[in-house]
């Protein structure tokens, strides 16, 4: 999350899935203004990760940064970053909204 905020996305949201999800226990979900900064995002993401918590790499990532959506799959943590009009498009959190909590929402 701190990687998030450092690198300017926005709107970053944590939702906690648990106990009943099987897709992962959390999902961030965040904005980026740009398919460069979505880019510069999934590079931050995933150095950050991997310093942090001892070569961890994600399982799979989908998407694209030119496509405006990017999911990074690290199992219980699954990475989602937006374009606004993708994000606003796909409503992960409305769509998620009876089975999450949001633990942390930083504009």
């Amino acid at each position: 999350m701190n990687v998030l905020e450092d690198k300017k996305a926005s709107d970053i949201v944590l939702l906690d899935l648990r106990p009943d999800a099987i897709v992962a226990d959390f999902f961030v979900v965040c904005n980026g203004t740009s398919d460069r900064q979505l880019k510069a995002l999934i590079d931050y993401v995933r150095v950050g990760v991997k310093e942090q918590y001892g070569d961890l790499l994600p399982f799979s990532t989908e998407g694209t940064a030119e496509s405006g959506w990017v999911l990074m799959d690290y199992s219980s943590v699954v990475v989602h970053l937006f374009l606004e009009e993708k994000r606003e498009y796909y409503d992960l959190e409305g769509l998620w909204e009876a089975e999450s909590n949001v633990l942390l929402s930083i504009q």
